[in-house]
């Protein structure tokens, strides 16, 4: 009688090869996504694209109507006109108008983001008592509504002598919970040994962030600081509280084609136009800071 040995698996467990998991067809590349798959997601993005669009093209079409068609409800402008342009110019000191609000924009701006670096800096570093709450405090700002604080904020300015004056409106907006909260996501998926490598060479807290944290996120940065001064730019209601005179910044500017005799809305359309297209430039040749800096925040 002869026997035959056969030799088992080395491991039992490599025996059996495990079905990879089922994948979601949403999941899927695009370019293996069926036709109907794709034909409904471009249509979703067509519609909600014009819906986005077209309050911004009505405002252009407004401001080349002629005056007398300002309410026409013609999508295109005809006859196309350049009146309402020409009478903002001539009406408005557009030019220092839109100097005062660069400045305004650019102060917020810079202040939002020194205050959103130190302070994610220190969140994301450091663990120090009261570190929760404290963070929890800086969240809890961005739910309190603007009408709260105003009256407050107003009479403080009022106090300091600071109303109509650029400092009045820059002052109370030193400080941004939206920039605190992304930077200290960016910062929360900065490489650790990066930090501890710096302490080994004899850096200090403050030479690691200007000369390693900082230089690595330039994109998450420039998106920010882009976000922070858009939002700033468009700031209506806290600059028609505290500056007084009608040329002051452009959007008090506007507001002076609006009256109790009746609403220049040609006029309007056309101030709002030429306000928009400082914004429209910087975000055009700088969208690609803003996508990439959403992407990476998610990233760890």
């Amino acid at each position: 009688m002869t026997f035959v040995l056969v030799d088992g698996p080395a491991n039992p467990a490599a025996a059996t090869i495990a079905a990879p998991p089922a994948r979601d067809p949403g999941d899927a590349p695009v370019a293996t996504r069926s036709l109907p798959r794709l034909a409904t997601g471009h249509v979703v993005l067509a519609v909600v694209t014009l819906f986005s669009v077209f309050p911004v093209y009505w405002m252009f079409a407004t401001a080349f109507r002629a005056p007398e068609d300002s309410l026409s409800v013609n999508p295109i402008p005809s006859p196309f006109s350049l009146a309402n342009v020409r009478y903002v110019w001539e009406n408005l000191p557009m030019v220092s108008m839109l100097g005062n609000t660069f400045v305004m924009a650019f102060a917020m701006a810079t202040s939002q983001l020194v205050v959103a670096i130190l302070a994610a800096y220190a969140f994301s570093r450091w663990t120090f008592f009261g570190k929760q709450v404290l963070f929890l405090l800086f969240v809890g700002s961005w739910l309190v509504p603007f009408q709260v604080t105003m009256i407050p904020n107003y009479l403080l300015i009022s106090q300091m002598g600071l109303l109509n004056t650029v400092a009045g409106i820059v002052i109370p907006n030193l400080c941004s919970a939206f920039g605190v909260l992304l930077m200290r996501q960016h910062m929360e998926a900065f490489p650790r040994e990066l930090l501890d490598a710096s302490l080994i060479d004899g850096q200090n807290s403050w030479a690691t962030l200007w000369k390693v944290v900082l230089p690595n996120m330039r994109p998450a940065l420039a998106a920010l600081g882009i976000m922070l001064f858009i939002s700033a730019w468009n700031e209506y209601l806290w600059p028609s509280l505290v500056m007084r005179q009608s040329n002051a910044v452009v959007q008090i500017g506007i507001r002076g084609f609006l009256g109790e005799e009746g609403n220049n809305w040609g006029a309007v359309m056309a101030a709002s136009g030429i306000a928009c297209l400082p914004i429209f430039l910087i975000y055009l040749f700088l969208q690609r800071y803003v996508r990439d800096a959403f992407v990476r925040s998610g990233l760890k």
